[in-house]
C-alpha cells in the first residue's frame, strides 16, 4: 500500500449526506502506510456531532478492507462553525458570517430544470420591494453559486465587471438587489471547466471577499445536486435555512426531497418548499396541471416543513427572465408577482426580519 493507493481507496467514503467523496472534497490532509498500519489525517467543519462519528467509522471500515492493512490510525480534526466576528476583530474566519449580513438562505432544488434561478431572482426582488416599503432599501443580496451555468445576470438584466476595493469585490446592483455571479467574471463565450477544489474556492471568495455591506437577507442560488458547491457553502457560511424548489412531478420531487435531507444532515433547517410551474391556465381560464398535482405539498410533508407557495406557469415569468425584468418588477400586480411577494412575506416572518 502507498499513500496514493490509500487515497484512492478513501474515494469510496462519501461525506454524510453528500454524493461526493472525502478525497474529492479535499478533506484528506495526509495518508501514510508503514508496517501494516494505515494512518490518515482528515479535517472537516461541522456543527453536527453525529457527522465525525459516522465519518470515522466509514473511514475505518474502508481502510481495514484493504489488503495488507492490519491497523488503522485516524486523526480527525473537527472545526465548528464560528460566530461572526465583532467590529475590529480583524479578518473574516472560515465558517463565520460576514459582518453586516443578518440572515443567509440557500435556494436549492437537487434537480436541474425546475426554475430555481428564476424563483431565486423573483424572490430576491420581492424581498427588496417589501424591505423598501419598510424604509430599508438595498438590503437584499443574491449570490449566484451556479458556477457552470450562471443565469442570474441575464434574468436581472445586469452586466459588467465588479469594481475592486482593496481585496474585496463590490457587488453589482439591480432592482434593489446586490448581486455577485461568476457571469460577471468570465466572458459570455468562455465555459467554466473546473474541478471541485476550484468551485469550493470560488464560493469561499464570494462569501469572504465580496463587500456585501448591510443586508437583511442574502439569498444563495445553488446549482443542482449535493456536491462541491453545497458542501463549500455550509462549511463557509452559517445558513439560517434553505428553501427547496421543486416542480410537482415525481421526477423532481424525489430528488428535491433528497436535497432537503442533505441540508438536514448538515444541520441547516428547511424553511419550506416552493412548488414552481404548478399549473397553466388555458384560454378559458381553466387550470391545466401539466406536471401533475400535489408534489410540492408531499415534499414539504416528507421534510416536516411547510409549502410556502405555488408559482403558476405563466409566460410573463419566462419573458421577464429573458429580458432582465423579473415579473415581480415588470408586472407587480400580476398573479405570479403576488405569489412571490406572499412567499417573501412568509420568509421574512420566519427569519424575524
Amino acid at each position: 500500500m502507498t499513500s496514493d493507493s490509500l487515497k484512492e481507496a478513501l474515494k469510496q467514503v462519501k461525506y454524510p449526506g453528500f454524493s461526493r467523496d472525502i478525497v474529492s472534497f479535499g478533506l484528506v490532509r495526509s495518508a501514510t502506510f508503514a508496517e501494516g498500519t494505515a494512518k490518515v489525517s482528515v479535517a472537516i467543519t461541522t456543527s453536527d456531532p453525529k457527522v465525525p462519528v459516522m465519518l470515522k467509522q466509514e473511514i475505518e471500515n474502508c481502510l481495514r478492507a484493504q489488503p495488507g492493512v492490519k491497523d488503522v490510525i485516524i486523526e480527525l480534526a473537527v472545526s465548528a462553525a464560528k460566530a461572526a466576528p465583532k467590529a475590529g476583530q480583524g479578518n473574516l474566519a472560515s465558517g463565520s458570517t460576514p459582518p453586516g449580513i443578518k440572515h443567509s438562505v440557500a435556494i436549492a432544488s437537487g434537480k436541474g430544470g425546475v426554475g430555481k434561478s428564476t424563483f431565486a431572482v423573483n424572490l430576491a426582488c420581492a424581498l427588496a420591494q417589501l424591505l423598501e416599503k419598510r424604509g430599508t432599501p438595498g438590503r437584499v443580496g443574491l449570490m449566484d453559486c451556479d458556477i457552470y451555468g450562471p443565469s442570474v445576470p441575464l434574468m436581472l438584466g445586469v452586466s459588467g465587471r465588479p469594481n475592486v476595493e482593496g481585496e474585496s469585490l463590490i457587488p453589482l446592483e439591480r432592482h434593489g438587489v446586490k448581486v455577485m455571479s461568476m457571469g460577471f467574471l468570465v466572458d459570455d463565450n468562455t465555459p467554466v471547466v473546473w474541478r471541485g477544489p476550484m468551485i469550493m474556492k470560488t464560493i469561499q471568495q464570494f462569501v469572504q471577499n465580496v463587500k456585501w455591506g448591510e443586508l437583511d437577507v442574502l439569498l444563495v442560488d445553488l446549482p443542482p445536486g449535493t456536491g462541491d458547491a453545497q458542501l463549500s457553502l455550509v462549511q463557509t457560511l452559517p445558513l439560517d435555512g434553505a428553501v427547496i424548489v421543486t416542480t410537482p412531478q415525481a421526477a423532481a420531487t424525489n430528488i428535491a426531497r433528497k436535497g432537503g435531507i442533505m441540508f438536514q444532515k448538515v444541520n441547516v433547517p428547511i424553511l419550506g418548499v416552493a412548488e414552481n410551474m404548478s399549473w397553466f391556465e388555458d384560454a378559458n381560464g381553466k387550470k391545466q396541471y401539466l406536471f401533475g398535482e400535489g408534489g410540492g405539498a408531499h415534499t414539504a410533508e416528507a421534510l416536516a416543513t411547510e409549502l410556502l407557495g405555488q408559482v403558476p406557469l405563466f409566460q410573463e415569468i419566462r419573458a421577464g427572465g429573458d429580458c432582465g425584468l423579473p415579473v415581480v418588477v415588470n408586472s407587480p400586480e400580476s398573479r405570479p408577482a403576488h405569489v412571490f411577494r406572499d412567499i417573501a412575506e412568509t420568509l421574512l416572518k420566519k427569519l424575524k426580519v
